[in-house]
C-alpha cells in the first residue's frame, strides 16, 4: 500500500503488487498453444484486467521497482460481494444466474465482436454443441454432487452438513 498526498493532504491510497507469471504459460505449449515473450508482468496483468472490466480503474498501471515487475490500482474496495454459503437454497440459482451472466459480459470485452461473429457463422451448430455441452456438463455436475453427498453420509468424507 502506498499513502500519497495532495498538497492540501488529501490523501491517495494506491495498491502495488508485483506480478508473477502467468501459472498458466508453462503448459500453454502441450495444449497447442503459442507462447509469445512477455516483456512486463505487471503490463500482463493490466492489460488483461483493462479487456475483462466494464469500467476500469483510471490509476490502473504497471510499474518497474529494483528489477521487478508490479501493477498499479487506487485502493477502494468498495464493491460488494456475497457469501455464497450464506444463501438460501432458492437463492443460489439467481446467484449462479447472476455470476454467469457477469462473467459472460466480461468475456464480451475480452475480444473483437466481429470476429467472435465471424467464428459463430450464421448456423444453428455452434449454439446446438453449446446447449450439448451444458447439459452433458450439468449432468455431470450432478453425478459429481450425488458421489460427494454418498461419501459424506458413508463417513469417506468428514463435511459438516446443513452450513
Amino acid at each position: 500500500m502506498v499513502l500519497l498526498l495532495d498538497h492540501r493532504g488529501e490523501p491517495l491510497v494506491l495498491q502495488v503488487k508485483e506480478a508473477r507469471p502467468s501459472v498458466l504459460m508453462p503448459h500453454l505449449p502441450a495444449a497447442g498453444f503459442e507462447t509469445a515473450d512477455v516483456p512486463h508482468e505487471g503490463r500482463r496483468v493490466v492489460m488483461g484486467q483493462k479487456r475483462m472490466q466494464v469500467v476500469s480503474d483510471n490509476l490502473l498501471g504497471w510499474a518497474t521497482v529494483e528489477g521487478r515487475p508490479f501493477q498499479v490500482r487506487q485502493f477502494r474496495n468498495r464493491k460488494g460481494s456475497v457469501d455464497p454459503a450464506a444463501l438460501a437454497a432458492d437463492e443460489v440459482d439467481d446467484y449462479a444466474r447472476m455470476t454467469g451472466a457477469l462473467l459472460a459480459r466480461a468475456h464480451a470485452h475480452s475480444v473483437d465482436p466481429r470476429l467472435v461473429a465471424g467464428y459463430c457463422g450464421k448456423s444453428e451448430e455452434l449454439d446446438e454443441a453449446v446447449a450439448g455441452f451444458a447439459v452433458v456438463y450439468a449432468d455431470r455436475t450432478e453425478a459429481d454432487h450425488a458421489d460427494l453427498v454418498a461419501a459424506v453420509r458413508s463417513g469417506r468424507i468428514a463435511a459438516e452438513l446443513g452450513v
